[in-house]
């Protein structure tokens, strides 16, 4: 049998805009570092989402030292950017923003940067960061140890099998690249949709749980690169990987350790 081998990282700074790709990266509880650490916001404090702003998916992130620039890449327009000190800490009042059903504090960046975000995207927003000690607990019927979880949907880490990806192309007249699912953790090995089946796992020396199966939405059909939503994959998917009215594709996970993990590691379902 082919051993599952981590094969992809990725974190999301800002909730909603474009990934990075690493090799090597930090697991805290609340999810990877600087994994959806910031997002944005409306007037009424909600976050904003691919799901209602597709275009969203033109700013591309980058870190560099202590430095993250953004980039708004919009086909056939001149690339303009911003840039936000990693180590800033936002010195204006708490801000009590919603993420779906959770209430966090958070903290504008910097106005700039917010008017910079607003223009581009045609609405009134606020870029506001989410500092690590402030608490967002896991949903109750699925945390292990009271975790805790950054702006991502409702958990801290989020992994798919590269078979998974694969059969699902198999079933699609145009193939779909793993960002449209944004995960945490890409893997190699075994079969499609072994990750359903997980519990107890350890990527390299930490160990982690399988909490949730994840369920998707209409993100997963915005193309990441144009901005453009479409129906697919949701609508094959939704043939073959639905159960009740949710579709399922790829597993929610929380960590039991922190430290350091690299691509290329093993991955050991226990």
């Amino acid at each position: 049998m082919n051993p599952l081998t981590l094969s992809e990282i990725w974190i999301y700074p800002v909730k909603s805009l474009g990934g990075i790709r690493l090799e090597t990266a930090t697991v805290r509880r609340k999810g990877l570092q600087f994994d959806r650490r910031w997002m944005l916001i409306d007037a009424n404090g909600v976050a904003l989402t691919q799901r209602v702003h597709p275009e969203m998916a033109l700013f591309k992130p980058s870190i560099a030292d202590d430095q993250m620039a953004i980039e708004y890449r919009k086909p056939g327009h001149s690339v303009s950017t911003a840039v936000v000190r990693l180590s800033l800490q936002p010195r204006g009042p708490a801000i009590r923003a919603h993420v779906w059903e959770d209430q966090v504090d958070v903290h504008e960046v910097d106005p700039a940067i917010s008017e910079w975000f607003s223009d581009l995207l045609n609405i009134h927003c606020r870029l506001v960061a989410f500092p690590e000690k402030n608490p967002r607990p896991v949903d109750t019927g699925y945390s292990i140890a009271d975790e805790h979880v950054s702006l991502a949907d409702a958990y801290p880490f989020m992994t798919i099998g590269q078979k998974s990806l694969d059969d699902l192309n198999g079933r699609l007249a145009e193939p779909v690249p793993m960002n449209r699912f944004r995960p945490n953790f890409v893997f190699t090995g075994g079969n499609a949709f072994a990750e359903d089946t997980w519990k107890d796992i350890s990527i390299g020396s930490l160990r982690f749980v399988a909490v949730k199966k994840c369920d998707r939405c209409v993100l997963t059909t915005v193309d990441q690169e144009t901005g453009m939503k479409g129906t697919e994959p949701l609508k094959t998917l939704s043939g073959y990987r639905k159960a009740g009215n949710k579709v399922y594709f790829g597993q929610n996970m929380v960590a039991l350790d922190e430290g350091s993990l690299s691509v290329g590691q093993r991955i050991i379902p226990g």
